[in-house]
């Protein structure tokens, strides 16, 4: 089949008076296609009429691919036992074609925010040599939409405890909140539903009251909603990781804050200024924050064991001896553990890293009758 140039050129050449002979030669076509080009007297590209081989069956292939819930396979299967002699591939193409099961898609478009009106979360698993090992952490981000001012950290697990832990943190290192915060479906922050009817767990909805912000979710599939902060992720990967050392978790979230800001003072030609400029005309149009911004915690009920520990993510944390046996409560911080026995705190220790199952002893009791 010859494409549309070489017609053109063909009905050119013999515009000129150049014989058959001639411009298949200078072309390096058949004559026969030459004449062909010529019997139609236009450039344009015939189209190639086949017989369809399941257009005989089309309203039949429908009905089986609504009762079989668009399972292709079980279309295929059905359509065999009905005596529609048809190959799963030929199948499969044939309802491309005739546009069954197939989603229209639409163009993206490009999304223009004022400063102030939208800040953007997600999370993206991330493989990282931390020490010896390599890690799969979760890097969760936090972008402001204006002025893309970029902050992001990395955890060992992503739960809602975390989850609070940095939006709090990264609402108050921008400075305030945006009105809304775009985020996808991940049940993480969202209790029941998706998209428009996705409706926040508890405690994330109590954090978006703290901070003034409310909390808003993309439709499925549409993750090019939240392309601010989609696009850095590649960044993270192909510009952070590479060639840094990490000792612990500590140190590379310590790496990564450096990182940021960087980022965030380097010129964006696209952007035309820095996010760190960008952010000085953005922040007084970001929600205030509040007078008191407590510290974010999850609370865990433990009772404690014999040897006087207890136990918290495969970790040991001390505490007095008159106290084995008891119930306590264990608010558990970004950077500290704090143990309750009613209203009183009974211990305060520095967390450790969950799972590295280590203890951590109480200071002030250097005398231990049981061997360490």
């Amino acid at each position: 089949m010859l494409d549309l140039d070489t017609r053109r050129a063909i009905l050119q050449l013999r515009g000129r008076g150049l014989g058959v002979r001639a411009i298949a030669r200078a072309l390096r076509i058949s004559r026969p296609s030459v004449r062909g080009v010529l019997a139609l007297g236009t450039p344009e590209v015939p189209a190639i009429e086949r017989e369809q081989i399941g257009a005989a069956h089309l309203d039949t292939l429908r009905v089986l691919y609504a009762d079989c819930k668009g399972n292709r396979v079980r279309v295929w299967e059905e359509a065999r036992k009905q005596g529609i002699a048809i190959s799963y591939q030929a199948l499969t193409a044939f309802l491309r074609r005739q546009g069954v099961g197939v989603k229209q898609k639409q163009p993206a478009g490009r999304y223009h925010f004022e400063p102030g009106e939208e800040m953007q979360h997600d999370t993206s698993p991330h493989d990282v040599k931390v020490g010896e090992a390599v890690r799969r952490l979760q890097c969760a981000s936090l972008v402001l939409c204006y002025s893309r001012l970029i902050f992001a950290r990395a955890y060992p697990v992503w739960n809602r405890f975390h989850a609070r832990m940095f939006l709090s943190e990264a609402i108050e290192h921008c400075g305030g909140a945006a009105a809304r915060c775009m985020i996808d479906n991940s049940s993480v922050i969202i209790a029941h539903g998706t998209g428009k009817h996705a409706v926040a767990a508890p405690e994330m909805a109590a954090l978006a009251e703290r901070f003034d912000f409310h909390f808003v979710a993309h439709e499925l599939g549409d993750a090019n909603r939240s392309a601010r902060v989609e696009r850095p992720f590649h960044y993270i990967e192909h510009n952070f990781y590479p060639g840094r050392r990490f000792a612990d978790l500590t140190d590379l979230n310590g790496q990564f804050a450096a990182w940021c800001e960087q980022v965030n003072r380097t010129f964006r030609k696209r952007l035309g200024a820095r996010p760190i400029e960008l952010w000085a005309a953005e922040r007084p149009r970001l929600k205030r924050l509040p007078l008191y911004i407590p510290e974010v915690y999850d609370l865990h009920q433990r009772m404690v064991d014999v040897e006087g520990f207890v136990c918290l993510h495969h970790n040991r944390y001390e505490v007095a001896p008159e106290l084995i046996g008891r119930r306590v409560e264990v608010r558990e911080s970004r950077d500290r553990v704090r143990i309750f026995q009613g209203a009183k705190e009974v211990a305060i220790h520095a967390r450790l890293e969950p799972g590295i199952e280590k203890r951590s002893l109480l200071p002030e009791r250097p005398e231990r009758r049981r061997a360490r």
